[in-house]
């Protein structure tokens, strides 16, 4: 179709609870893939030594 732009619209960052999402460049085919960054779901807790009875 005729006066189309040929490369698609920059799509802005998601984030939610879990994840973030980012675009990727196009490559030469015109395939747009996405970055998918977990956010980590376990805390980490410095261990201290119980108390001797």
């Amino acid at each position: 179709m005729s006066g189309q732009p040929s490369t698609r619209p920059k799509v802005p960052e998601g984030t939610t609870e879990y994840y973030t999402t980012t675009q990727k460049e196009a490559n030469e085919k015109g395939f747009v893939g996405y970055d998918i960054k977990w956010k980590s779901f376990q805390k980490t807790v410095e261990y201290t030594k119980p108390k001797a009875p």
